[in-house]
């Protein structure tokens, strides 16, 4: 996987991809698609959500190049696998998933690798509770219009990632602060994930 995905996909990071090989990928993959578990495309979890491909979880690692002193959050654990990694390279890691059953197969599967801890919350990421301020932030579903209350929990020097736009084609951005009042954004590839759960829409024109 490592060598015939991710390395393919530009992803170069010794760190990343020493976390990619040794987080055993299969044993967050539901059981009927275990055999799937290496294959360069989404996998079905559940509640109409997809487990990414290896690649692009190689490519958010490099991106949001996490150190040991940072802090991290995820916004849609799914089964844990991004969420491990990102427990692995980083000191503190929070994960937001709306659905209970797939946080509860997460802290499971999370369980099983030595040194994976991450404090897993339930609840609705675009909802009125603060998110807090973190170095760096994983968004693992995609937004259909730019919104931008992730980019306001990051803190100075902090990274994001998001996926904005709708199918058949979206944009992955890495987003920096700069400044208290300041962002970099930049588009980095081309998509298509699974949309997050109550993300703002864009308005609908009515001629």
């Amino acid at each position: 996987m490592v060598d015939q995905q991710v390395r393919t996909w530009e992803v170069l990071d010794s760190s990343v991809l020493q976390v990619l090989a040794s987080v055993p990928r299969e044993l967050f993959v539901p059981p009927a698609y275990r055999e799937l578990a290496f294959a360069d495309a989404g996998i079905p979890i559940g509640h109409a959500q997809s487990m990414l491909a290896p690649k692009l979880h190689g490519r958010i690692l490099q991106i949001l190049n996490v150190g040991q002193d940072d802090r991290v959050l995820e916004i849609g654990t799914g089964t844990g696998y991004l969420t491990a990694c990102l427990s692995l390279l980083g000191a503190q890691v929070t994960s937001i998933e709306i659905h209970a059953a797939l946080s509860t197969t997460a802290a499971i599967n999370l369980r099983s690798i030595a040194g994976a801890r991450a404090q897993l919350q339930v609840r609705d990421a675009f909802g009125p509770e603060p998110l807090g301020e973190y170095d760096a932030i994983a968004v693992t579903g995609s937004m259909p219009v730019d919104d931008r209350c992730f980019e306001k929990a990051l803190r100075v020097g902090g990274r994001l990632f998001e996926v904005v736009g709708t199918a058949p084609l979206m944009e992955a951005r890495v987003v920096r602060r700069v400044e208290a009042d300041q962002w970099i954004r930049e588009s980095v590839f081309e998509t298509l994930i699974d949309p997050l759960i109550n993300a703002p829409q864009a308005p609908r024109f009515v001629f």
